[in-house]
């Protein structure tokens, strides 16, 4: 190792000889050439000498610098006092679609650090027993990182599908049970087949055929439910354009 470094730093000094040489007043413009390019020879054989040499599983660090502590914590100087804070209407789905997987994972993180800003700013109104200035805006904040959460897992059943065919993240089917139900079925892994596996053999993935009037009535209840709230709901309304006409017209 001691010897192949020597000869390179040999090399090196040939070739710096070769390159600067004692040039007359009107060679100036020349020998500034032959040295520029003497520069930029000795920076990349430099550059590969420390691409060789150094070792396979190294890799250059990368830092980011911290701009701001726990300042971040809490809102901008100019809002502090202020009773109401001007803010923006939320993500909405339609603007999250047409952005990239990168902008959106930069957009998480940004909307759950400005979710514990305004957490923070909430508990220290609580402390101070004064209301909060404009606390709709963790409403907004929480809406957009719903959507956002909504956008990604739309995305990713769309690759799913395309990829296996599979409507969920688990693979399974939808399924009956003995009570006439359909529900989703998610499978397991078992250590024996389920031809031999005797727990597996006890779920019965079926309906008896006796079991078909008990679905009729329990459809039949469910219906005299529904029209049994929609009725109440209709009377409660009625009552109140009695009792409030003219809030009611307004409306």
């Amino acid at each position: 190792m001691a010897a192949a470094t020597t000869c390179r730093l040999t090399a090196i000094c040939r070739q710096f000889q070769s390159a600067v040489k004692l040039s007359l007043p009107t060679k100036a413009q020349y020998s500034s050439h032959t040295l520029t390019n003497y520069h930029s020879l000795f920076q990349r054989q430099n550059y590969n000498l420390f691409r060789f040499s150094r070792p396979v599983d190294a890799r250059p660090i990368h830092t980011s610098s911290s701009r701001w502590g726990l300042e971040e914590f809490f809102d901008l100087p100019e809002n502090w006092g202020e009773t109401t804070v001007k803010s923006g209407s939320p993500w909405s789905a339609k603007q999250l679609r047409a952005k990239s997987n990168e902008d959106l994972h930069k957009l998480w993180y940004v909307l759950l650090k400005e979710k514990n800003m305004l957490l923070t700013l909430e508990q220290e109104a609580k402390r101070q027993c004064v209301p909060m200035p404009s606390p709709e805006r963790i409403k907004k904040v929480e809406r957009s990182m719903r959507r956002l959460d909504t956008v990604v897992k739309e995305r990713e059943d769309a690759l799913r599908l395309l990829q296996t065919g599979q409507e969920r993240g688990r693979p399974g089917e939808w399924r009956r049970n003995i009570f006439g139900k359909t529900f989703w079925y998610r499978f397991r892994e078992h250590p024996v087949p389920w031809y031999m596996n005797k727990i597996y053999k006890r779920k019965r993935f079926y309906t008896p055929s006796f079991v078909a009037p008990y679905i009729r009535l329990s459809l039949e209840k469910h219906l005299r439910s529904k029209t049994r709230r929609e009725r109440k709901e209709k009377q409660k309304q009625k009552q109140l354009a009695e009792l409030y006409p003219k809030k009611t017209a307004q409306a």
